[in-house]
C-alpha cells in the first residue's frame, strides 16, 4: 500500500490542475486531481485525502459548500482554500466554515508546498506533552486523542488541526495573555500578514464549543489591546 500522504487538488481549470498535481507529485505526495464536487465526493468515499486544496471559485457547487461538506464528513481533513488575492471576504468566510488555511492566487509553488507540509505535520503530529486532559469551560481537551470530551456523558467531538493547535497552545500557557499575531504564527506556522482575523474567527468557533455562554466567555477571554487568555476553571 502506498504510504505517501494523499493530497486532493480541486480545480476546474484543467491546465492549472495538472500543474499542481504534477508539482505535488514531484514532492513525493500521492496526488488526485478533480474538477469539482461530484468527483471530489467519489474520491473521498474511496480514498480519503489528508489535505484538500480547494478552489473557492468552482462553477456550480462552490468551494465554500464543499468545505462545509468536507468538514462534516471528517473534521480532521486539512482544508486549504484557494482565493483571489483581493477577496478578503472569501478568506473570512472560508475560515468561518472551518478551513485550516488559505492561499491567494497567484502563489509560488514553494509557498503552497510549505502550507501543505505544515498542515500535514499538524494533522498527524505527536501527542502533546502538557498532560493527557485539560478542562476548558464545559468541555475537556484530550491531548492524546486530540478531541473535546463532554464530561457529562464522555461523548467526543473531533477538532480540526487548527482548532486543536490553538487549544493546545492555550493549555500550555494558562492565565497568560497571548498576543494575537503570535498565536497566528505558532498555530498557522506562517508569517502574520495584513489579514489578521484568522485567530478571531477560530476563537469564535472554539467558544461555541467550550463556553457555557459563548457571548460571555470565561474560559478563553479577550485581553483588550493584546489578544486572548485561557483561564482554567477554579472548581
Amino acid at each position: 500500500m502506498d504510504q505517501r500522504p494523499h493530497i486532493a487538488v480541486v480545480e476546474d481549470e484543467s491546465t492549472q490542475r495538472r500543474v499542481l498535481v504534477d508539482y505535488l507529485t514531484q514532492q513525493n505526495f500521492r496526488v488526485s486531481g478533480v474538477d469539482g464536487g461530484p468527483a471530489l465526493r467519489k474520491l473521498v468515499e474511496r480514498d480519503l485525502p489528508e489535505v484538500v486544496l480547494l478552489d473557492v471559485g468552482l462553477p456550480g457547487e462552490d468551494g465554500f459548500a464543499l468545505a462545509r461538506w468536507l468538514r462534516e464528513r471528517n473534521p480532521r481533513i486539512g482544508i486549504i482554500m484557494v482565493t483571489v488575492a483581493s477577496e478578503t471576504v472569501d478568506r473570512v468566510l472560508g475560515l468561518e466554515i472551518g478551513a485550516d488555511d488559505y492561499i491567494a492566487k497567484p502563489f509560488e509553488p514553494r509557498e503552497l508546498l510549505a502550507r501543505v507540509k505544515s498542515l500535514l505535520r499538524r494533522a498527524v503530529g505527536a501527542a502533546a506533552t502538557a498532560g493527557p486532559r485539560v478542562r476548558m469551560g464545559r468541555r475537556v481537551l484530550d491531548l492524546e486523542k486530540r478531541v473535546l470530551v463532554d464530561p457529562a456523558d464522555d461523548s467526543e467531538e473531533a477538532l480540526t488541526a487548527s482548532e486543536f493547535d490553538l487549544l493546545e497552545v492555550f493549555a500550555k500557557h494558562p492565565n497568560r495573555p497571548l498576543q494575537r499575531d503570535w498565536l497566528l504564527e505558532v498555530t498557522a506556522h506562517r508569517e502574520m500578514d495584513t489579514f489578521d482575523r484568522a485567530i478571531d474567527l477560530r476563537i469564535t468557533r472554539l467558544r461555541r464549543k467550550i463556553e457555557p455562554d459563548p457571548a460571555h466567555p470565561e474560559a478563553i477571554r479577550t485581553v483588550r489591546g493584546v489578544g486572548y487568555m485561557f483561564v482554567p476553571p477554579t472548581e
